[in-house]
């Protein structure tokens, strides 16, 4: 028998995506400081101090915008290993842009990203009737790119941004009976 999880959303054959959580604030620190993991995503690692991103972290979670939501991720042990989120959300196109970070790396290349975006795909087309997801990744990220393929998304493009260039992924709402 399988326990729910405070604060659960969805969960995968691995991964389980709950709300996030005051305790969740020291490893999203880590991992919002972590150089290699904001390569990653083009950006730079968060510089301020502990304190000034808890006070962020708190406000965030106090007053959440319409347009971004953050859920944790959980192995099947309960064990915060990164996070999803859905943002760029789009109500008259009905569609929402993605993303994830796997933190801890002992995960990395164990199929618990695959998972999770697969996870949050199905939530987000189950309980927001939107018919597209997409993402950006980096076009060096080749690992990332298979994940997603693995997914279900399928490349539709190309975007540069801050002297990168991305790898633009969609999965859309038609091909949902072709996954399950």
């Amino acid at each position: 028998m399988t326990t729910t999880v405070e604060g659960e959303v969805a969960r995968g054959e691995h991964t389980v995506l709950r709300e996030k959580r005051l305790g969740d604030a020291r490893e999203d620190y880590r991992w919002r400081t972590d150089a290699e993991l904001a390569r990653y995503d083009a950006a730079r690692p968060f510089a301020a101090s502990f304190d000034d991103y808890l006070a962020l972290y708190r406000d965030e979670l106090r007053y959440p915008s319409p347009y971004r939501r953050t859920l944790a991720v959980e192995d099947a042990a309960g064990c915060h290993i990164g996070n999803v989120m859905y943002y760029n959300i789009d109500t008259i196109r009905r569609e929402a842009e993605i993303g994830i970070t796997i933190g801890e790396r002992s995960y990395w290349s164990r199929g618990y990203g695959t998972d999770a975006v697969r996870t949050l795909v199905r939530h987000i087309l189950g309980t927001t009737g939107f018919r597209r997801v997409y993402l950006k990744t980096l076009d060096w990220n080749v690992r990332a790119q298979r994940a997603f393929e693995k997914a279900g998304f399928r490349v539709c493009g190309r975007s540069r941004r801050g002297g990168n260039t991305f790898v633009v992924m969609e999965y859309l709402s038609a091909w949902q009976a072709l996954q399950d």
